[in-house]
């Protein structure tokens, strides 16, 4: 009998990892950086509960792969245990490559890199400790092994990400609505042609999976107040790294001063182990440090912006059905300008536009295919008959304009 470990998990219950290749890498500091990165990033200013982090999530999706994998193979799919380990694997590891507070890292003091890049140089770089034992669920997260559906297990609209970040935000953040039933729609996946298919009992199910996505896009990931304090954010993080370009001296981690005073691109992850070294010492513990410094700094922008994120005096968000006009731009830069005592330049730093877009659906991303009991199978926007395709593809359009309001 195989030796397990049991983590009591307050979304699944007890969580089993096996002894051996999965609970070493459970156990790698690669991994366990994550223990220190929240899921939500900015989100608890919002919901405070949200106080999860990436590691919990990471193990909610290797339970719920241990749980399709099951159903998958008592339903006459053949899945080696090989196959299996690989792609439990691949998806504890599958958000390694996230710095704190998720894409903010990706927008100011990184750039030319996703975090699915740097999520895969880490992976390489834990199978090399690991002498080799990732060969395959890094090829099943590369999407280059011959079984296409145990990618789709791991990067896909089906994804057990997916089923795990709705289930777990949701109860995080006491936001019901996103509270689907992951149990349901895995037991309703299948196999055919070499494609994750949803048996014809589970589409009510994977209806209401669609529309509460769309719920907790508008309800939590895209909320007015988590934009705010993402752009206030941003904007610090940019001051400083303009400050440091000047030869200013800023107090940071010796990781986060890394990324401050050098300009890192996606050649600098490739070319130089070095990059990759800070990168896996950064987490919101660097970023939350260094603003509770710079709250005294004497460089007013900085020392504003990040009084603001540390005492929740956020940016105010106001939602336009369109663009804002340059007229009314000016009127707010002047306001700051003359408030703060600095340049209409500097004032940019405290007014951020942005236009999100948001659509439940997009069948070209990977489609949702419903099988029927005769074997044929229609794709989730034919065979609904609540949700069309220009329902379930229509995309929502808002304009936030963000701004500090004195």
């Amino acid at each position: 009998m195989i030796e397990r470990k049991i983590i009591n998990d307050p979304v699944f219950g007890f969580i089993h990892i096996p002894k051996g290749l999965l609970y070493d890498i459970v156990c790698h500091p690669i991994l366990q950086r994550l223990t220190r990165i929240k899921q939500l990033g900015l989100a608890a200013s919002v919901y405070p509960g949200a106080q999860h982090t990436r590691f919990q999530h990471s193990l909610g999706a290797f339970h719920l792969m241990s749980e399709a994998i099951t159903s998958l193979t008592t339903k006459g799919n053949f899945i080696f245990d090989s196959e299996a380990e690989a792609v439990q694997a691949a998806i504890l590891l599958h958000d390694i490559g996230h710095g704190p507070f998720s894409h903010v890292l990706e927008n100011t003091i990184v750039n030319g890199i996703s975090h699915e890049e740097i999520s895969l140089l880490l992976m390489e770089r834990i199978n090399k400790d690991l002498k080799g034992q990732l060969n395959l669920a890094i090829q099943i997260f590369k999407d280059e092994y011959p079984k296409k559906f145990l990618h789709q297990l791991v990067s896909g609209q089906l994804d057990m990400d997916r089923l795990d970040y709705l289930r777990r935000d949701s109860f995080y953040t006491g936001v019901s609505e996103g509270n689907i039933g992951s149990a349901r729609i895995i037991k309703m996946l299948n196999v055919k042609d070499d494609h994750l298919v949803v048996e014809s009992k589970g589409i009510y199910s994977i209806e209401n999976f669609l529309t509460t996505r769309r719920l907790m896009y508008w309800q939590v990931y895209l909320h007015k107040t988590s934009v705010a304090s993402e752009k206030m954010l941003i904007s610090a993080l940019l001051r400083a790294k303009e400050l440091a370009s000047q030869g200013v001296d800023l107090f940071a981690s010796p990781a986060l001063k890394f990324f401050l005073y050098n300009n890192i691109d996606r050649e600098g992850f490739y070319n130089n182990s070095i990059c990759l070294d800070n990168f896996i010492q950064l987490d919101d513990n660097d970023i939350w440090t260094s603003l509770k410094v710079w709250c005294n700094h004497p460089d007013i922008v900085l020392s504003t912006l990040s009084q603001g994120l540390i005492n929740r005096k956020l940016f105010k968000v106001e939602i336009q059905s369109s663009p804002i006009s340059s007229s009314r731009k000016e009127y707010i830069l002047k306001n700051i300008s003359e408030s703060l005592g600095i340049s209409k330049k500097e004032a940019n730093y405290f007014l951020s536009t942005s236009t999100i877009e948001n659509n439940m659906y997009r069948k070209e991303d990977d489609s949702i295919e419903i099988i029927y009991n005769d074997g044929t199978t229609k794709n989730i926007a034919e065979a609904s008959d609540m949700l069309n395709i220009s329902l379930l593809s229509r995309k929502v359009k808002k304009y936030y304009v963000c701004f500090f309001r004195f």
